[in-house]
């Protein structure tokens, strides 16, 4: 494994209730801004191995990217759970919610 996936790894499992982070902020946060596509594969393949929290990584404009509509509809359901409220049916305000991380990642 790679020192850029460990970083993403430990950057999603960090990521708290109720707060979210982008696919390019966390590739920006493991040291490599212009891997945020590797940041989605990383959540594809090791979600479940890792217990990452998937639902709390959405895109750039602070929307669910999800297509298929029972994965979003879990992803939203999730979030909501946590007490994240939506602006629209796919989007939520990102500075409400968008979590910075800690400065050991950066």
């Amino acid at each position: 494994m790679t020192d850029f996936t460990i970083k993403v790894i430990r950057i999603i499992q960090a990521i708290p209730a109720g707060k979210v982070m982008t696919y390019g902020q966390i590739a920006k946060s493991a040291g490599s801004p212009r891997s945020a596509r590797q940041v989605v594969r990383i959540l594809h393949s090791m979600s479940d191995k890792y217990h990452l929290p998937w639902h709390r990584v959405i895109n750039s404009k602070g929307e669910i990217g999800l297509r298929d509509e029972e994965s979003f509809n879990t992803q939203r359901f999730m979030l909501e759970s946590e007490g994240i409220k939506f602006n629209t049916e796919r989007s939520l305000p990102l500075k409400e919610y968008l979590w910075q991380g800690e400065t050991e990642f950066y």
